[in-house]
């Protein structure tokens, strides 16, 4: 004999449903840019003066991007950006003590830094990038950093990166996803950052990881120019436009932009410039849509001040070829008289610094190659 099956009680039934609600609204949305929080609270230093920071409020997908019929079509990271590029406003997780920026500073060294990136963050502080005076200007070092995709990943390079910011004072993340098309964020998010916290600034290095840097060339370019004149120079980039193949990590589909020709800009492997620069493009980006390639649209910023950015020989984002097959081309005469050239290796990092450190070097001919 079947018994019959109880009814629910409606109170309790009501009182799930509740509870089922408010754990939805507490989700993500998926591909969502700013990942699951840190298990520990961030240790954020006070800055003194000024009220303590709000947090700020979950950023919601724009879903009518998604009724596009070539939405669906789109890789799931050209999705993820369509969805969320309104948003600008995310968590600051660490910033480096008010001491970073206490008295002027002539060179800063911003530097995009994945999470696991521990490795060039050490050597980089050991090399190029350490804090210090040359001819009497000061050097301050800070890496940009996100967070990562995977939340149980993001507890643990989270915990490195706090302990990274204990020892060195030299890390700003915000919460956000780590990846390629959010380089923008890290851009424009620092403009707003060095606005309040360390304005006192003549000249910025923005630059990746993975880059060498002489900045004891760059003191000596510098010194003698005029903070408060535009300065923007680097690899000039210019007559290109969007990768339309899927498969590239550079595609920008119409739906991003129909535009063919993006404007000049300069390789975002690295390229200096002056705070009235750096003002500038502040202004632009709080106006204009962020655009996921990051060196182009600082190259668009520019381009609605009314300004350009300019060419350095001593900039090789492309690396450095030797003249000839018997030399090397990591011969530490080819480096000695420029600005920066990406793509090294840590320890490729660790060797140039060392070699050009020796009072010693002898280049003869070869120094005149560049």
């Amino acid at each position: 004999m079947r018994l019959p099956r109880p009814r629910p009680d409606v109170s309790l039934v009501l009182a799930m449903a509740a509870v089922a609600l408010l754990l939805l609204s507490h989700m993500s949305p998926p591909g969502c840019p700013a990942p699951e929080r840190p298990a520990e609270p961030p240790e954020v230093p006070t800055w003194p003066p000024g009220p303590p920071r709000a947090a700020p409020t979950p950023c919601q997908a724009n879903l009518s991007v998604a009724a596009h019929p070539d939405f669906a079509a789109m890789p799931a990271h050209v999705r993820d950006f369509l969805l969320y590029r309104h948003c600008r406003d995310f968590a600051l997780l660490r910033e480096p003590p008010a001491a970073k920026c206490a008295q002027p500073v002539f060179l800063l060294l911003a530097i995009k830094s994945s999470p696991a990136n521990y490795g060039r963050r050490q050597v980089l502080r050991r090399t190029w990038a350490r804090e210090r005076q040359v001819r009497g200007a000061t050097l301050r070092l800070l890496f940009l950093v996100g967070s990562d995709r995977d939340p149980h990943q993001a507890r643990k390079f989270n915990r490195l990166l706090q302990l990274e910011a204990r020892a060195h004072g030299d890390i700003l993340q915000w919460d956000f996803q780590d990846s390629f098309f959010n380089l923008t964020l890290k851009q424009v998010l620092f403009l707003e950052w060095q606005r309040t916290r360390c304005p006192n600034v003549s000249f910025v290095l923005n630059g990746d990881d993975d880059v060498f840097a002489h900045t004891d060339n760059m003191v000596t370019y510098l010194q003698g120019r005029d903070p408060d004149r535009h300065l923007f120079v680097g690899h000039l980039i210019q007559n290109v436009g969007p990768i339309r193949s899927p498969g590239s990590k550079y595609f920008v589909p119409t739906l991003v932009t129909e535009d063919e020709h993006y404007p000049p800009y300069c390789g975002g492997g690295g390229f200096l410039l002056s705070r009235f620069t750096v003002a500038a493009l502040r202004r632009a980006a709080s106006v204009l849509p962020v655009f996921p390639i990051d060196d182009v649209f600082l190259g668009m910023c520019l381009r609605q001040q009314g300004l350009a950015p300019a060419s350095h020989n001593g900039v090789r984002t492309a690396g450095v070829h030797a003249p000839s097959p018997r030399l090397s081309s990591f011969d530490p005469c080819f480096y000695r008289g420029l600005l920066l050239v990406h793509r090294f290796l840590p320890f490729e990092t660790l060797l140039m610094w060392d070699a050009l450190s020796q009072p010693q070097l002898d280049c003869g001919q070869r120094g005149l190659v560049y």
